[in-house]
């Protein structure tokens, strides 16, 4: 039997019943692709129904706001996915008369559209025979096939999608990709996976060669990069808070957040006051202190956000002036939103 036969019985006895798997209508099949990049199906299945609910159609996406957009999207992360994501729903909707792509060369063109959403849309929603490549197939493929190749390097990303395509199944092409992907997150496990129940052990180089933990092979590029973050907490006594939009390129792009120092390092409370006083009277302040002692470290991929949040209460006019209530409704990053619960005015 071969290996992509092996893959389509494994994946008849084992799929797992997502509520994307229910349709092969290409806009919710797109929908649920932008989600999972990057993101685990536990995590991202739940926004994936809060948006089907809500956007059942992508011309009702189109329709939204993108500040609602980003809302309903909070705390998934990766925020360019939605920004991405609504700005494609228009461009289909008032541009290609709500027709969505159905070839994997029109597809490709949208934007935040890559080779593997691509090609699983084509191939999951017209049946166009595309090998999928995420990153669950390229740890099937390394590991049975013994391949030392960086998935991240020119040379590994153009073999192993040569290899994806020599080895996939044309006539099933639709639950074969879903079924190699669903082999790598389950079967072919990151850590510790279980090979003596694995249909491929048998002709597994990996195995063979006891490479299991260290395949596939990839290039650590990008270093960490610290970041301090102090976010000003200034309410008046209207009850009202400084608030406003993030712009610019760079993380969190049209979030809301207060307004933000940045520095090269912790700082104390008589260093930061010679910022606040660039926003507001220090006559005017009648209380200030750091809300929490231990700084909050928020990781995201490339970089660690040490964060401080400083209370401020001053009886001047703001700037940015927001009604404290209202905020929680603003889309902002989820370092924030945590913090917004905790607000007591």
């Amino acid at each position: 039997m071969s290996f992509s036969h092996k893959i389509l019985g494994w994946y008849r006895l084992n799929m797992r019943h997502l509520p994307w798997r229910k349709t092969r209508d290409p806009y919710l099949i797109w929908l649920s692709e932008i989600m999972l990049q990057q993101t685990r199906v536990e995590q991202g299945t739940p926004y994936y129904l809060k948006f089907a609910e809500k956007y059942p159609t992508i011309d009702l996406l189109a329709q939204a706001k993108e500040e609602e957009v980003l809302k309903l999207w909070q705390g998934l992360g990766y925020y360019s996915r939605a920004r991405n994501l609504h700005a494609t729903a228009k461009k289909v909707a008032f541009e290609m008369n709500g027709n969505f792509p159905n070839t994997y060369k029109e597809l490709i063109k949208l934007k935040g559209v890559g080779d593997y959403t691509a090609s699983a849309i084509a191939s999951i929603c017209f049946n166009e025979p595309k090998a999928v490549v995420d990153g669950n197939v390229y740890r099937v493929l390394a590991r049975y096939f013994g391949v030392e190749l960086p998935i991240n390097s020119t040379e590994g990303i153009k073999y192993f999608k040569e290899l994806a395509t020599k080895v996939m199944n044309t006539e099933h092409i639709r639950d074969y990709n879903q079924g190699i992907m669903e082999f790598g997150s389950l079967q072919c496990a990151p850590k510790n996976p279980d090979c003596s129940l694995c249909p491929l052990n048998i002709s597994c180089v990996a195995i063979q060669k006891n490479l299991v933990p260290t395949l596939p092979i990839k290039i650590k590029k990008t270093k960490v990069r610290k970041r301090f973050f102090n976010y000003l907490v200034i309410f008046n006594e209207k009850e009202e808070i400084s608030f406003q939009q993030r712009l610019g390129k760079g993380i969190w792009q049209n979030l809301w957040e207060f307004p933000l120092i940045e520095s090269t390092k912790k700082i104390d409370k008589s260093t930061l006051m010679l910022e606040v006083e660039k926003l507001i009277e220090s006559k005017s302040i009648t209380d200030f202190y750091l809300h929490n002692d231990k700084q909050i470290i928020h990781k995201l991929s490339h970089q660690h956000l040490y964060t401080s949040f400083w209370i401020i209460r001053t009886k001047e006019i703001l700037d940015n002036a927001t009604p404290i209530n209202t905020i929680k409704n603003y889309p902002v990053p989820v370092l924030l939103a945590d913090f917004i619960k905790e607000i007591k005015t």
